[in-house]
């Protein structure tokens, strides 16, 4: 592993013991644990495949009963080449896991389940108030680059789908609650192993959004990737990922943190890292 100068004796040591930009409220991050046991072993009261109009992937919508509790959910049983994109249900449940030890707190609980005689990925159903797609879609104004906290979330984002290359972030993929927090779903086409996801990131200086696409991040996120290992990322989302997708999450770890010193390098360390 490289070594890299991020600069980090600037900053006091508390502020490596902050959290990330959480997503999730401190009551929602203490429910996970119950979501994911519920999401393994709720009753299936009803289960309805969506139309690919509505999800290219047809996943289907669960309703679910435990103990007075109904909730949906989506079950996600794909896997393979789909419109000429490899698809994948088990980077659904890595991406999760992932998302839990960096701090983005962003991911829907997501655990494997089996449906229909098939293992896939079951995730909770979010009520949320609206996504990027519709809010573009009807031309509004929305509270990006106008709050510190908008601008830090997708930046987040942008850190993370470069760190587990994942092509397919489009304006469906957001969801937005009514207090402006973004979420994010539908991770069955990331961690990419082709050179072209290993030798260049999806968001970076000369795609996308240049400059902008990691513009600021928390320190503790950037210490959580720096001590990723084969050992570690295997800890974290166990039989989900194999070997080839562990290496090339590593590499492109390795094209992040280079991004960051590149942006620290113009903008200065106080100015990029929090």
């Amino acid at each position: 592993m490289k070594r890299y100068t991020l600069i980090l004796v600037l900053f006091a040591a508390a502020l490596l013991c902050r959290p990330t930009l959480a997503q999730f409220t401190p009551d929602e991050i203490k429910q996970r644990d119950y979501w994911e046991e519920y999401l393994s072993t709720a009753k299936i009261l009803s289960s309805r495949q969506l139309s690919r109009k509505r999800g290219i992937t047809q996943p289907y919508v669960l309703l679910l009963e435990k103990d007075g509790i109904a909730r949906k959910a989506i079950w996600k049983p794909i896997e393979g080449l789909q419109k000429g994109f490899a698809e994948n249900w088990r980077w659904e449940i890595a991406a999760y896991r992932l998302d839990k030890y960096l701090g983005l707190n962003m991911i829907p609980p997501t655990v494997e389940r089996k449906h229909l005689q098939k293992r896939g990925s079951i995730q909770l159903w979010i009520k949320a108030s609206t996504g990027l797609k519709e809010k573009n879609g009807k031309n509004y104004a929305f509270v990006q680059n106008k709050t510190s906290a908008w601008n830090r979330s997708m930046f987040l984002q942008r850190a993370f789908d470069n760190l587990i290359a994942n092509e397919d972030r489009h304006l469906g993929n957001y969801l937005i609650t009514k207090d402006k927090r973004i979420l994010l779903i539908d991770h069955s086409r990331s961690f990419r192993t082709s050179k072209e996801y290993t030798s260049d990131l999806i968001f970076s200086e000369n795609h996308r959004d240049g400059n902008l696409m990691m513009r600021q991040l928390p320190i503790s996120f950037i210490e959580k990737i720096k001590a990723l290992d084969s050992e570690l990322i295997r800890d974290i989302t166990g039989h989900y990922l194999t070997d080839n997708e562990i290496d090339a999450v590593l590499l492109r770890r390795d094209l992040v943190l280079e991004e960051v010193n590149r942006i620290i390098g113009e903008f200065g360390p106080s100015d990029v890292l929090y």
